[in-house]
């Protein structure tokens, strides 16, 4: 068990834990609640924080597993070895190895951004673990770089930007960190409303100090997670367990289906558009918790 310093962003009413994940990489982990087991993944450039209100409200019915992703928050920021060590392969397996840790061989997992990436991945390669799967405004890797095409690809000009071979992207970024990943909060949240300001701090600061994983994060999906999504593409491979998708309406945006997309994916799939911002598990926390429980209540049947 890990005490969070005064300088930490936590979640009230949790216990923390450091926790080995795959190849003994420590992850920074919250666990709350009792019950069936559901693990909350973050996005960016966020930490485990992001699900402080979800979180808190799923222990009345569920264990409740919260880490921050490997590179990212207070977990361990191993230097990029090769193209798997940021792999959504191998931050799936990040996850499967800490709820085994826990105690718990199953479980429900519901994932935001690039936590919904890892969670796409340990549905494929996991298929007995994931009890369900519940993604939150983002697509499968191969079907994201499939839809930028275009003037309004330029929303997701971060991928390219991160994209580039190591090196130059990591300085320009160092550079202006906290102008950096402050731009993400500020142009996904316009009103400002969503944030209270040490949360605000707390996701920029945490960023600041992750910049060489967080870039080779996404380097991973443009290259080594692109290639495992066609692969599995390939080979017809799906997600087998009850996936909820909820996301903003970027397909009338950027010219393709959503519903569609998903639905290739995933054999059991409910798919609905959600009239909030990016950042929707803080903005509207009571629609994604009914969401979660909606979808956990699918695959108990």
């Amino acid at each position: 068990m890990t005490t969070p310093t005064a300088t930490d962003l936590t979640i009230d009413g949790f216990t923390y834990h450091r926790l080995p994940g795959a190849d003994d990489v420590d992850l920074h982990v919250a666990v709350a609640g009792d019950g069936p087991a559901v693990v909350l993944l973050h996005g960016f450039p966020q930490t485990h924080c992001m699900w402080r209100h979800v979180a808190r409200a799923l222990t009345d019915e569920h264990t409740v597993i919260v880490p921050d992703l490997r590179g990212y928050g207070r977990s361990a920021k191993p230097a990029a070895q090769d193209d798997t060590t940021y792999s959504k392969r191998t931050m799936a397996r990040d996850v499967v190895e800490v709820a085994r840790r826990l105690g718990h061989e199953q479980f429900g997992l519901v994932g935001h951004d690039r936590g919904a990436l890892v969670g796409v991945r340990a549905g494929l390669d996991h298929p007995d673990v994931v009890r369900y799967l519940g993604v939150l405004d983002v697509l499968p890797t191969l079907d994201t770089w499939a839809v930028l095409q275009g003037v309004h690809a330029k929303v997701a000009w971060h991928l390219y930007l991160m994209a580039q071979p190591p090196g130059l992207p990591e300085k320009m970024i160092a550079a202006v960190a906290p102008e950096f990943f402050a731009s993400f909060l500020d142009a996904w949240d316009p009103d400002g409303s969503t944030f209270e300001p040490q949360v605000r701090r707390h996701y920029v600061d945490s960023s600041v100090a992750s910049v060489d994983a967080i870039v080779a994060d996404y380097r991973a999906t443009a290259g080594v997670d692109l290639e495992m999504d066609q692969a599995d593409r390939d080979a017809g491979r799906r997600l087998t367990m009850p996936v909820g998708v909820i996301s903003q309406d970027w397909g009338s945006v950027l010219g393709f289906d959503p519903r569609a997309l998903w639905g290739a994916w995933a054999s059991d799939l409910t798919y609905e558009p959600i009239a909030a911002g990016h950042f929707m598990a803080e903005e509207k926390p009571a629609e994604v918790e009914r969401f979660v429980r909606e979808l956990a209540a699918r695959a108990d049947g």
